[in-house]
């Protein structure tokens, strides 16, 4: 019983914060409202669920939640999570999924005919995995993501050398792109079309480009962004690079794929040997053993 009402009480205190910060928002509208007028408002200030979660972000909670932890800000950036409404909506899942996942737990030890004791030992396991689980789903897409941009960036250096050859400038380049191999490219291009926007309100290409680097942490893109540097300062002398850049990442990806068969050869060798090993030998010892156990039966 003591579980139950526990539970209850802190989902109790998480709709109270909610509804203190529904609250906030309705204040804040009001004014805002009476500031503006009623038809700017309507404007410019529809009420939404991305609205919301800004808020949050802005409020003093939100702040906090942001600056825990390091890790899980650096993998939202390697999957492209960087504006402020998209890590807001993150950091409310992991604050949401612990209680979630103690609502799920008190409802399975309910329906048990016998609970497991302690109550507060099972409750804790939950409310931990429930706010583990977000990063740990986090870490995965991430390193797919990563894993994407790596067997992308085997196709943009060729585009790259094919544009060059054109005649056309690094930032060209980059932005004939970002426009036009979008189905080719996808997690490529959208990264790099972000960056051109933030090149377009006055940054440097190649400080957006080493930090589009460091964000992502993909070491075939961070060799790539090395030598496109290299070119914004130099206006040439180093297509060379990119062709032994190519090269290199060829190598690597046959490498990878020689070690992936080596090692999906040797799981096909333990499955036969578990499943066709044992019916063979039903196969060719089966009617030998037969024969010997009626010359053994009529013997007998």
């Amino acid at each position: 019983m003591a579980w139950l009402v526990m539970t209850a009480l802190l989902l109790m205190a998480t709709a109270l914060l909610v509804i203190n910060l529904a609250r906030e928002r309705q204040i804040q509208h009001r004014v805002a409202k009476r500031l503006l007028g009623t038809q700017r408002f309507a404007q410019h200030h529809e009420p939404s669920r991305e609205r919301w979660l800004q808020q949050f972000a802005g409020s003093r909670l939100g702040r906090r939640v942001f600056s825990l932890d390091g890790e899980t800000q650096q993998l939202l950036s390697r999957i492209g999570w960087r504006r402020t409404r998209q890590r807001a909506r993150f950091f409310a899942l992991q604050l949401l999924s612990p209680l979630l996942m103690l609502a799920l737990a008190a409802l399975v030890q309910s329906l048990l005919s016998k609970p497991v004791e302690p109550v507060w030992v099972i409750l804790l396991l939950a409310a931990g995995c429930g706010y583990l689980l977000p990063k740990r789903v986090l870490a995965v897409v991430a390193a797919r993501r990563q894993k994407q941009l790596a067997d992308e960036v085997s196709v943009f250096l060729p585009l790259l050398r094919i544009l060059f050859d054109a005649g056309l400038t690094v930032e060209q380049a980059l932005r004939v792109l970002g426009q036009e191999s979008r189905a080719l490219l996808p997690a490529l291009t959208r990264e790099l079309n972000g960056m051109l926007k933030r090149v377009d309100s006055g940054l440097d290409l190649a400080s957006e480009l080493q930090q589009l680097g460091r964000l992502l942490e993909v070491d075939e893109f961070s060799d790539c962004v090395t030598i496109l540097c290299q070119l914004i300062r130099q206006g040439g002398g180093a297509m060379s690079s990119l062709l032994a850049l190519k090269k290199v990442l060829d190598d690597r990806r046959l490498t990878r794929l020689q070690e992936y068969i080596s090692t999906l050869s040797g799981k096909l060798s333990v499955v036969m040997m578990v499943f066709l090993f044992p019916a063979l030998l039903i196969v060719l010892a089966g009617p030998g053993l037969s024969a010997i156990g009626r010359a053994l039966g009529g013997i007998g």
